[in-house]
């Protein structure tokens, strides 16, 4: 009885012709086995392939993918499997695949080859774009619904809320003008009075200055001076309730706020008290406004009084002023009518006590204060409120209990061809120069030259460096610098305030000047500069650099 015996298998066929490319790579991944199945694939004979490194048959983003996460990979485990790539075969096509790869090592755990398994993809990769298709265009349908019926909710809530908004805005609105009628009205008949008891006591005056020196006219005197006093007080009083009934004789004009503030701070600073700091911050580029210098300055005034009052132990001052563009969305939430546009934004802010939100909705009506009996009008703020007002312009308070408020008065942008009110100078004696050491570190190298170079016009010896490393490196060898005036933003990992922190640590009595084009973000926190900072805003002017640097070496 014969046996029959099955043929044994063809192992080298088996390999030539698989489902799958095979590869053979030594250690250093060049291919040194290229199975009939791959070649056909790619159109690459073997002997094309010898020698080459896998990767090289890969597209770019693959090779970088594949050099800098899978060959770290293989050395870590000596395997990878199931990493999708794409190949680009002799004619330049792309061909998606999945490879799988591992290392084959030697009794001593040297690596001997390589094993790479390449599995054409190309279906695979057509299913699952057709499925991700199919489920985005499910998904779009179902937000598609879920949008229309938010959108329909959304509209009924829009036209409930509006309506509520424009009710309560009409109510207020018809609230403030109801009060400024009646305050306007009797404001301006108050007025007629002390017009008359004005001019009276002044006659007395010239009365009295006839007569020979004598107790009795002493004493008539003293009384016509009483009178006077109440008088003018009267007459500031009217005046305030004529603002705020927005029934004042303003005669506006194209104002440089910037000067304007310059022309009062040594009257701010006076008012405010030595307990409190008081700084300033502009910037260049700020436009002209249209608006009556003297009550503007008599706002800023009145905004000073409030907040020195609310830190009576104590604080911070900040004035800025810069550039605001209401739109139309911010106006139409507003309760009175304010014109979109651009507009001049002064900002008055305190560290005080700050103020509730109930307080809050009351604090522009006439006679409300907070403040004890006899220690406040009530008139400040109305005052403020209708001259912005009058002048066409928008005026808001931002306050949190405990950390302080910010007012912010925003005047029509005036026109570039009208000229330009100039202010008393109130300080003539050199204020901006010097003769210090000034170390000026800026990345930026022709900003730096500017402020270096007009530094030295200025008469100051100046120093400079780029970044913080070598700004250290200036002050362990310069110790008579002074001021080190640095952006905010440095490059090599130090920006401007942890520089100075450091600086201070090698010269303890080193003044600092911040500059930075984003004042806001960068040391400004609701509206004041944090403690012990000084800045100067980008963009800034000669005058401004002068001014800035001669205050803060000053302090």
């Amino acid at each position: 009885m014969s046996t029959n015996h099955a043929a044994p298998p063809d192992f080298a066929d088996l390999f030539e012709h698989a489902p799958c490319g095979y590869l053979a790579t030594d250690p250093q991944g060049r291919i040194s086995i290229a199975n009939a199945t791959f070649c056909l694939w790619t159109g690459f004979t073997k002997a094309d392939l010898a020698g080459k490194r896998f990767q090289e048959l890969l597209t770019l983003p693959g090779r970088i993918y594949f050099e800098t996460h899978f060959a770290p990979l293989l050395r870590m485990q000596g395997t990878f499997n199931e990493v999708a790539l794409d190949l680009v075969n002799s004619a330049g096509e792309r061909m998606p695949v999945l490879v799988n790869a591992i290392e084959r090592k030697n009794s001593d755990g040297q690596v001997e080859f390589i094993r790479i398994s390449v599995f054409n993809s190309t279906d695979r990769r057509r299913y699952e774009s057709e499925l991700l298709k199919a489920k985005r265009i499910a998904e779009e349908a179902s937000e598609a619904l879920q949008q229309l019926n938010a959108t329909l909710e959304a509209r009924v809530a829009a036209e409930v809320e509006q309506r509520m908004k424009a009710e309560a805005a009409l109510r207020q609105s018809q609230k403030m003008e109801a009060i400024g009628q009646l305050t306007g009205g009797v404001a301006h008949d108050f007025n007629n009075l002390l017009t008359v008891i004005i001019g009276s006591i002044e006659s007395m005056g010239r009365v009295l200055q006839g007569l020979p020196a004598s107790p009795e006219t002493a004493r008539l005197n003293r009384l016509r001076d009483m009178a006077a006093h109440g008088a003018r007080r009267a007459a500031t009083l009217t005046a305030r309730l004529l603002a705020f009934s927005r029934r004042q004789a303003l005669d506006p004009k194209s104002v440089d706020p910037n000067l304007l503030i310059k022309g009062i701070a040594e009257l701010l600073q006076r008012t405010i008290g030595e307990n409190i700091a008081f700084e300033v911050v502009t910037g260049a580029g700020t436009w002209l406004a249209m608006a009556d210098p003297a009550e503007l300055e008599n706002a800023i005034v009145n905004l000073a009084v409030n907040a020195r009052d609310a830190m009576p132990s104590g604080g911070k001052l900040t004035i800025e002023t810069g550039n605001a563009h209401l739109d139309e969305a911010y106006v139409e939430a507003l309760d009175e009518p304010v014109e979109p546009g651009q507009y001049v934004m002064i900002a008055v802010s305190d560290t005080g006590h700050g103020i509730d939100k109930d307080t809050l909705a009351k604090v522009f009506e006439p006679f409300f204060t907070t403040k004890e009996v006899g220690k406040g009008t009530g008139l400040g703020l109305s005052q403020v409120y209708g001259f912005l007002r009058q002048s066409r312009g928008h005026v808001r308070i931002y306050s949190e209990v405990g950390h302080g408020t910010t007012v912010k008065l925003y005047l029509p942008r005036a026109d570039a061809d009208l000229a330009t009110f100039q202010p008393e100078e109130r300080d003539a004696t050199g204020y901006y120069r010097g003769s210090e050491c000034i170390l000026v570190v800026e990345d930026d190298e022709a900003l730096r030259s500017f402020s270096c170079s007009a530094l030295q016009e200025l008469g100051y010896a100046v120093l400079e460096a780029s970044e913080a490393r070598s700004a250290l490196e200036q002050l362990k060898t310069n110790s008579h610098v002074e001021l080190i005036f640095t952006d905010v933003v440095l490059p090599g990992g130090v920006n401007g305030r942890e520089l100075v922190e450091q600086a201070r640590k090698l010269q303890p009595g080193l003044k600092a000047l911040f500059t930075t084009g984003y004042t806001r973000n960068a040391i400004v926190h609701n509206g004041t500069l944090d403690r012990g900072i000084d800045l100067l805003g980008k963009p800034f002017s000669v005058e401004a650099l002068a001014k800035k640097v001669r205050q803060v070496l000053e302090t």
